[in-house]
């Protein structure tokens, strides 16, 4: 079952993450003035350091540590942001053509940060921190 009590875990260490990571990355895009895939890179660097220790612990529980756990890891956090930021990026572009850059950029970094929460739930479910 994918919507269960561990579920719940991964959501709300998902809010820290997400509180954390919309100041990190909006910040540097609006006040910072860094370019669109620097700050959301920023952001998911940064917090994705804060996600793995507080999933393996709180959210999956994982005992063990082995270097496959920290590979799926980060491999499951670059493959997630990937896929995010590389659809909702074109996509906004597409459907919002008419707007200015910096609109453009807000909808499709807040739209990847969405797509990225369920890509990276389930690979880091059922890879990075299977049972």
């Amino acid at each position: 079952m994918i919507f269960d009590k561990i579920f719940g875990k991964f959501i709300l260490v998902g809010l820290i993450n997400t509180f954390v990571g919309t100041a990190i990355m909006f910040g540097l895009y609006n006040l910072a003035g860094l370019g669109y895939w620097i700050s959301s890179a920023a952001n998911y660097t940064l917090t994705s350091i804060l996600s793995f220790f507080l999933n393996k612990y709180f959210t999956f529980q994982a005992k063990n540590w082995s270097v496959f756990m920290v590979c799926a890891f980060a491999l499951t956090i670059i493959v997630s942001y990937l896929l995010a930021y590389g659809i909702a990026k074109p996509l906004i572009y597409r459907i919002l053509r008419n707007y200015n850059q910096k609109i453009r950029d807000n909808i499709s970094l807040f739209l990847g940060m969405c797509l990225f929460t369920g890509i990276n739930y389930l690979g880091q479910r059922f890879v990075a921190f299977r049972a």
